[in-house]
């Protein structure tokens, strides 16, 4: 069985993940769909591990061969745990290539048994971040276009104070 590890923040999980994870689970027998504490970046995510954890269950719950794992070690070793051979990153402009390749590079340097894989968006989803979805919600924008209605609940449940305040 071949099996691959899509690792992320996930900090709503968005439609340009899920391409990523449908695309990716036409390759692989499994595709483990790692959601990473990631507490250091940028501030600390906006929706907690289990929140995530849960966004990704449900977005993903039409991909039979896809499941949701959360973690707080270091990849290569997640990526060994869960059995995976290869590590799976999707790529929309070309500065994500240039802190994936970085990225890959060490991880390569730690554990050179596994692979780095890198799916381009779909053209739809090129310019798409959580970051930005972020940005749109919390000015009382809509986001159903980009990200699962259990996601756009939660995006407008969080923000709705700061945007009755406006």
């Amino acid at each position: 069985m071949r099996a691959a590890l899509i690792p992320g923040t996930f900090d709503p999980i968005t439609m340009g993940h899920i391409d990523v994870v449908v695309r990716a689970s036409q390759i692989f027998d499994t595709v483990i769909v790692g959601v990473a504490t990631s507490q250091s970046k940028g501030g600390g995510p906006l929706f907690t591990l289990d929140e995530r954890v849960a966004f990704a269950r449900d977005a993903l719950k039409d991909v039979p061969n896809a499941e949701v794992r959360p973690f707080s070690k270091l990849l290569v070793d997640f990526a060994v745990e869960v059995g995976a051979q290869a590590i799976v990153k999707g790529l929309r402009v070309v500065t994500d290539f240039e802190s994936e390749f970085q990225q890959s590079a060490l991880n390569y340097r730690l554990n050179p048994s596994l692979e780095t894989m890198f799916i381009m968006a779909a053209p739809e989803h090129m310019y798409l971040s959580s970051s930005m979805v972020k940005e749109i919600a919390s000015m009382g924008g809509s986001v159903s276009f980009w990200v699962s209605p259990m996601v756009e609940a939660a995006l407008c449940t969080r923000f709705a104070p700061s945007v009755l305040e406006s």
